[in-house]
């Protein structure tokens, strides 16, 4: 079975729906769907809740979808790089859900996997804390934090067969398999499509059971964040 579509805005044809959730891979800028997002900007769909490490920058990533004022609320980790993000929240336009980057990393792989919660000593004694489950273990506190589910997963990788089956590239990889395995559907955008029987079954980091469709997006912008040099001394 072929999964792969001609364009971002096919490839989401019929999944959109105001009020859903989506998880967004990446990590700052690297790894990030981008013509996907571009096309979640043009379909118009709102109120959307989007599960992602950051939120991009101001122009650039899911960013633009701020600009749009098409996101309700954040699950994030980090949101120093964009502006935009800050003043949303601050002025009480956008809601946030703030984690540690390793709960979060967690938080969706343990909803890929069926798992309902698990219980960590990270933001024990915290503002993470507050309202949640505390449970002793080994004579440490823990709290309970819960797996995270997305209607839709929109995930970046390297390359995809006709399966559907992926491979990332180095640090891209980041968050994008535990978000692909924890949405209802699963989206990705590519940078190279092979023929099936070209990945050793060895090879393959996200398995095609978990990918509903994939672009092949082309002259990806992959920007700098935040550009640091030194002078060249010969």
């Amino acid at each position: 079975m072929n999964k792969l579509k001609n364009s971002a805005s096919e490839a989401l044809e019929g999944i959109l729906f105001d009020g859903m959730t989506i998880m967004a891979g990446g990590f700052g800028l690297c790894g990030i769907p981008e013509y996907l997002i571009t096309a979640l900007r043009d379909s118009g769909v709102k109120d959307i809740s989007v599960i992602s490490n950051n939120c991009g920058i101001d122009d650039f990533g899911l960013g633009i979808l701020l600009h749009t004022r098409q996101i309700k609320k954040m699950v994030s980790s980090y949101v120093g790089g964009n502006k935009t993000f800050e003043q949303q929240y601050m002025k009480g336009e956008l809601e946030l859900e703030f984690n540690p980057q390793g709960t979060l990393a967690e938080r969706c792989r343990a909803g890929g996997a069926g798992i309902a919660g698990f219980y960590t000593k990270t933001g024990v004694g915290t503002v993470i804390a507050e309202g949640k489950e505390h449970k002793e273990f080994n004579g440490e506190t823990y709290i309970l934090e819960t797996g995270l589910v997305a209607d839709l997963s929109l995930v970046k990788a390297w390359k995809a067969d006709d399966e559907g089956n992926l491979v990332y590239r180095k640090t891209a990889r980041n968050f994008n398999p535990v978000m692909a395995t924890a949405g209802k559907t699963t989206i990705a955008e590519v940078e190279e499509y092979v023929s099936l029987g070209d990945f050793d079954p060895d090879h393959i980091h996200t398995p095609g059971i978990y990918v509903n469709g994939f672009i092949v997006g082309t002259d990806h912008k992959k920007p700098i964040e935040i550009m640091t040099t030194r002078e060249y001394v010969a």
